[in-house]
């Protein structure tokens, strides 16, 4: 017997459980509420199955009072007893146990890690669990919106992609992290930001500047920018992954920071706006943690052109899809009745155009900095 194991064990011999944080408790409970009901069908000799929210857009709705995207009620039912589904059902109770498995040791994987874990040739067959992680992902998507609960919460992060520096402290998994003493390269947000690994202990900053690229956060970073003007200067390498989605969720209903986008003026720019502002229709179960509805769109805008007198070298031609991308972004119901963006949308259509946030460089280096943002900002010029 390994030493130190009997120590591990109750007088009845029994292994106890090491206490987990009241987040974790809560989340292996549902886990073990999930496997309950499939002991409890098959006890009284029932079809165990899943009610597995629909992840689709005809489930997805536009909330207008609380101003975020929504899922709906339709469910899927996952039977065992179904061949078409038996393989999907065992795979998401698979994921469920890994899960359980990872908040019981207190740790965390990646979800490609997840991927190796679980996988293994089922005895007695030549069959394997997951065959590519394409059959491993949706079944963590799928648990997700089941137990209405973070990915992140299961223990399961993605890569990290996303940058911040500023005037704030932090307690990141027990190191105090002072987010204005980080250099050039800032701090890296990582992807689980939740409150018992991401804690706020002071905080001076006024508002957060969320730029698009890493490259223009640079720019930001290294003439001071967050320093000059008391704020939070934060970037999600293009499309903000989700442990940046939640950080700024977090840091603006937590600390009160108002949140402001300078994003490129094409419909990518405007598709990660509505992301930060309303949600994502794939994540649309975690709009309420993730969604920003005040929000404001800081530019780049379709006017810039003309009022920032660019040179034509800086247009970027926009290409069929885009015209067909920034129609369908027209025609989103929380985009419909804006007339500053329709306006915004149709002018760039008329335009005939594309711009970068970097095109501003073509003034000077710091134009960007020192002139468009400060000046922006000081006159409330921004779409909401």
């Amino acid at each position: 017997m390994p030493a130190g194991s009997k120590r591990s064990q109750s007088t009845t011999g029994k292994q106890t459980r090491p206490k987990l944080p009241p987040v974790d408790e809560k989340t292996r409970n549902l886990i073990v509420g999930l496997a309950d009901g499939v002991v409890s069908a098959a006890a009284k000799r029932r079809d165990p199955h899943l009610d597995i929210p629909t992840r689709s857009l005809s489930n997805v709705r536009f909330n207008k009072a609380k101003r975020i995207i929504e899922m709906g009620s339709q469910k899927n039912c996952r039977q065992l007893f179904n061949l078409s589904q038996a393989k999907s059902y065992m795979q998401t109770l698979l994921v469920a146990s890994g899960c359980k498995q990872l908040i019981e040791q207190q740790k965390t994987t990646s979800i490609r890690g997840l991927y190796y874990l679980l996988k293994h040739t089922i005895e007695g067959t030549r069959e394997e669990t997951f065959a590519t992680q394409d059959e491993c992902d949706p079944m963590i998507e799928d648990l997700e919106v089941t137990l209405e609960s973070l990915r992140e919460e299961l223990h399961v992060y993605a890569s990290n992609r996303g940058g911040m520096v500023g005037p704030i402290v932090l307690e990141d998994s027990g190191d105090e992290i002072d987010c204005a003493r980080m250099g050039s390269g800032g701090y890296s947000i990582p992807s689980i930001v939740e409150a018992d690994v991401i804690k706020f202990k002071k905080c001076d900053a006024s508002f957060i500047l969320h730029v698009e690229k890493d490259t223009v956060w640079r720019r930001f970073n290294e003439d001071k920018f967050w320093r000059k003007h008391g704020c939070l200067l934060t970037h999600g390498g293009g499309q903000p992954p989700r442990g940046v989605r939640r950080l700024l969720n977090r840091l603006h209903h937590e600390l009160k920071l108002p949140v402001y986008c300078l994003l490129d003026n094409d419909p990518w720019g405007y598709y990660i706006y509505s992301v930060l502002k309303q949600g994502s229709m794939n994540l649309a179960y975690e709009s309420k943690r993730m969604a920003i509805p005040e929000a404001k769109f800081l530019g780049l805008r379709s006017i810039d052109y003309e009022r920032c007198n660019l040179s034509p070298s800086v247009q970027i031609a926009l290409s069929d899809s885009d015209v067909k991308r920034a129609k369908q972004i027209a025609a989103y119901p929380w985009f419909v009745n804006k007339k500053g963006w329709q306006k915004e949308i149709s002018q760039m259509l008329s335009n005939g155009f594309k711009l970068e946030v970097e095109a501003l460089i073509s003034k000077d280096i710091s134009y960007v900095t020192e002139t468009y943002a400060p000046e922006r900002l000081a006159d409330n010029d921004w779409l909401d």
